[in-house]
């Protein structure tokens, strides 16, 4: 089954993928900032360039004969949102259109899963995007980072705001989170589910 079915929508754009993290080069290569790594990665593969767009950066790039924007809000996570709701607005996206790619400490590191609306796991990210599109049906990728290991001290919001460890292998991760949306887009969510999950 299809995400969606092509010309049922106003929107110039078949999917808007939204990666959550924060500006800054202290945060660059965080465990938090692994939705604008899929992104990044993204952008790579298909020669997409940023420029400054709805208080973030905004690459658009074609997937085959699929339109995608790629949009990291520059707001801080806990402003997500508003970036996000701007960008909906401006493409006239419905939120079944809009893949939200972020990490989750409740899941292991190393795992990846798709999923279609759902909760907000005391994600800020996550609550603001709810909060400024009136929605929690948006469609997600949750790329998990895990938890401090038994006898490390560090409470988990210091823990998601440190580099990525050399066992977690990063760019392996990031690399099957850009190829999840890939599919995402492509074949649908149910595919991308059975593939990855």
């Amino acid at each position: 089954m299809r995400l969606f079915r092509r010309g049922e929508s106003a929107s110039t754009l078949d999917l808007l993928v939204v990666g959550l993290g924060n500006p800054g080069p202290e945060y660059e290569r965080t465990r938090h900032n692994a939705g604008w790594l899929v992104l990044e990665e993204l952008a790579r593969r298909h020669d997409g360039s940023w420029r400054s767009k709805f208080s973030g950066s905004l690459a658009e790039v074609r997937i085959g004969d699929l339109r995608l924007g790629l949009l990291k809000p520059e707001t801080y996570m806990n402003e997500s949102g508003r970036s996000a709701g701007a960008a909906a607005r401006f493409f006239k996206v419905e939120p079944e259109q809009l893949l939200v790619v972020h990490d989750d400490v409740d899941l292991e590191a190393g795992r990846l899963q798709a999923r279609a609306g759902g909760g907000l796991a005391g994600h800020n990210g996550l609550r603001s995007l709810a909060q400024h599109l009136g929605s929690q049906d948006f469609s997600r990728l949750r790329v998990g980072v895990g938890r401090p290991a038994r006898g490390d001290r560090r409470p988990v919001a210091d823990w998601v705001l440190s580099p990525f460890a050399p066992e977690d292998d990063a760019e392996a991760l990031i690399a099957r989170g850009a190829d999840a949306v890939e599919t995402i887009a492509r074949d649908g969510l149910e595919d991308a589910q059975q593939r990855y999950n």
